[in-house]
């Protein structure tokens, strides 16, 4: 029914002419969290990208809300941890980097030949391997249009039925509430419409096998690329992201490649499961004093400021992850935080928090005894009291150069033996 008298428009609005189309809800709030983030980072910084390494390592520590905020607000932590004065080492060396980018090209070259051998081989399928690939073109300007070409050369490669070799697509994965544009080595597409991350990496695979610890990091960071991917085959026709990636690296001591099928269905869900625990950006940053900012220009003290500003939950593996660990191990030690000693610990200490309040819990001082940490904190004193109670009194030096148990050590700060004398 209308509002008008005559069942027409109303006299203030023609007939013919439509109302506005109503702007997305998601708009505003999208464009308030980028000028927020760029306050953040600097307004003439430019952001620091997120690849898929990073997230993963964001991923394995998700209480971390002081790097889940930098990382989104494309902070570059190596210039705060500098600035900060406490540089990390993390990171790839250059001869690594170098080395790296000569033995993926090789493995990439003549239209990736080489590489739909090696995944033919490591698959296990029959028949005679793949001679060649249609390799899409997937340049654009910036991040979103490149993740707009990757995701219209994936439909179109899938609908061809064909072998295609996306090299260094862009995928695009909402992390907290911001876009982390991503960057896998390559993606191929099988005729079935299967989509495979291709991994490349320089460590060498000696025997078949490789090091323990940089595989597991490899499949991580693959996961990441699975779950991005995943996100576009959902809107893609007979697409399906395959959970086997392929490891590409020098077999044994030369610089031939040698290929490796990894599952990363553990890990994807470990992944998935960490970034929806993540504290959305926003809030974070709703949190913090105004005038809060990271730009590299403001002094040591106003950067310190602004990072103890949010909260961090440092463990010892963020050593191995993160740039900013020496600057949060340092003020962890500082405030005695008993998660400087690792997770494990931490879990198990329950509430005690400080190495001063388990000391104490131990001692009897503090804590409740109900409590089931202050309860083991106190029996392994007791135990710990009751094994040093019998144990041989110290021996100290008599005046006549014999030693006698009890009592301090020798003048020089040594130990001697019952019936002898320290040597002078």
């Amino acid at each position: 029914m209308s509002d008008s008298p005559a069942g027409g428009p109303p006299p203030h609005i023609p007939a013919s002419r439509p109302k506005p189309p109503a702007p997305p809800a998601g708009r505003p709030r999208a464009t308030a969290l980028r000028q927020r983030l760029a306050e953040l980072r600097g307004p003439t910084v430019v952001p620091h990208p997120l690849d898929a390494r990073a997230l993963a390592a964001l991923a394995a520590n998700p209480g971390c809300k002081r790097r889940a905020l930098l990382d989104g607000a494309g902070v570059d932590k190596t210039v705060l941890a500098t600035a900060l004065g406490s540089p990390s080492g993390y990171g790839q060396s250059q001869f690594a980097f170098m080395r790296g980018n000569a033995f993926e090209a090789r493995v990439k070259a003549d239209g990736g030949t080489e590489l739909l051998r090696l995944l033919h081989e490591s698959l296990g399928e029959g028949g005679e391997p793949p001679r060649g690939a249609r390799v899409p073109d997937l340049s654009a300007a910036g991040p979103e249009g490149r993740t707009a070409r990757t995701a219209l050369a994936l439909r179109e490669a899938t609908a061809a039925g064909g072998w295609s070799l996306l090299d260094h697509p862009m995928l695009a994965l909402e992390v907290a509430g911001s876009p982390a544009y991503l960057e896998p080595d390559a993606v191929v597409v099988h005729p079935d419409g299967r989509w495979t991350v291709i991994e490349i990496k320089s460590f060498p695979m000696i025997d078949g096998s490789a090091d323990a610890a940089k595989v597991g990091a490899a499949a991580r960071q693959s996961a990441v690329y699975v779950l991005a991917l995943e996100g576009v085959a959902a809107r893609t026709e007979g697409a399906e992201v395959a959970h086997d990636v392929l490891l590409v690296c020098p077999r044994d001591f030369s610089n031939l490649p040698t290929g490796s099928v990894v599952d990363v269905r553990k890990q994807r869900a470990v992944t998935r499961r960490q970034l929806t625990r993540l504290t959305r950006i926003e809030e974070i940053a709703e949190l913090l004093p105004e005038g809060t900012t990271f730009d590299p220009g403001c002094s040591a003290e106003e950067l310190t400021a602004a990072v103890e500003a949010v909260p961090a939950a440092y463990a010892p593996e963020c050593l191995a992850a993160c740039e900013l660990a020496f600057h949060c191990r340092a003020k962890a030690r500082a405030e005695g935080a008993v998660q400087a000693l690792g997770r494990g610990v931490r879990g198990e200490l329950g509430g005690l928090t400080t190495v001063r309040a388990v000391l104490d819990a131990a001692a009897g001082k503090d804590g409740d005894p109900a409590d089931p940490a202050v309860a083991a904190l106190r029996r392994a004193a007791a135990l710990r009291a009751e094994a040093l109670e019998g144990a041989p009194a110290p021996v100290r030096a008599a005046g006549d150069g014999s030693a006698v148990r009890g009592g301090p050590v020798a003048g020089d700060g040594t130990a001697v033996r019952e019936g002898t004398a320290p040597c002078h």
